[in-house]
């Protein structure tokens, strides 16, 4: 009986797979040196000592244009009359930023501000013990200290020539004509005014204005690429018609 023989077949023959080497990269290679350098410069603790411009003035700190927020504790504040219409003021507290400072931003621990703060304050009577109390306005800074001096920057003298600077724009920016306002929102009718605040100016439109209407301040209103703002009210259609008017105006001029 004739069997069948069994042959073996050889297995394909597989061909050899390369291997990817990967070639190993120092620390520095790693990351290119125009990526270093964009990731320095958006390094606060770089960025807030770099000198900057600012319509041909040269200072460093925070960009003009940034912001702060900031709660207040439980301070104290004191007044006395000395007219009929002149109060002596002092307030003392501490303020914490609210959120927390990138780390290595921003001035020494020990550094001292002297700033002249020029604001409304508006009041509201609630019950005989309580008021609520708002302000906005501005403040300038006449002098720094910075932590391991014992001098100010500049002296009395020359803060107080600052001040009267200051004053004087002051003065001459409220003696100008205002942008007058007048609208009708909710049924109710708004006519007042705008002051321009004359350092937020470009060509001679400015950016920021204080707005009084129905002989009541409202606040500051500012101009943004995401529209107008303001801090002291939250109703965004009734600062959005304030804008309007203004923008009205520049455009007829």
């Amino acid at each position: 009986m004739a069997t069948a023989s069994k042959t073996r077949v050889s297995p394909a023959k597989r061909k050899p797979v390369k291997r990817k080497t990967t070639k190993k990269t120092t620390a520095t290679e790693k990351v290119p040196a125009t990526r270093k350098k964009k990731e320095a410069l958006k390094d606060l603790s770089v960025t807030y000592d770099q000198f900057k411009e600012f319509e041909g003035q040269r200072y460093t700190g925070m960009k003009v244009g940034k912001s702060h927020k900031w709660y207040y504790d439980k301070g104290e504040w004191h007044e006395t009359k000395i007219t009929p219409d002149l109060w002596e003021i002092s307030y003392a507290v501490t303020k914490r930023r609210a959120g927390k400072a990138p780390e290595g931003s921003g001035v020494p621990v020990g550094t001292a501000y002297h700033w002249y703060i020029f604001a409304h304050q508006n009041v509201r009577k609630l019950n005989a013990d309580d008021y609520t109390t708002s302000m906005s306005g501005l403040k300038l800074k006449l002098a720094h200290k910075r932590f391991d001096s014992e001098k100010w920057s500049v002296s009395a003298k020359t803060q107080r020539k600052h001040l009267v600077e200051f004053l004087q724009e002051l003065i001459a920016q409220l003696e100008q004509e205002p942008i007058p306002v007048a609208f009708n929102y909710n049924g109710k009718d708004y006519k007042g005014e705008a002051i321009p605040i004359t350092q937020t100016c470009l060509n001679g439109v400015c950016t920021k204005l204080d707005v009084t209407l129905n002989d009541e301040q409202i606040g500051i209103v500012r101009y943004l690429k995401s529209g107008w703002k303001t801090d002291s009210n939250t109703d965004k259609k009734f600062i959005k018609a304030i804008g309007n008017e203004i923008l009205n105006w520049y455009n007829k001029k």
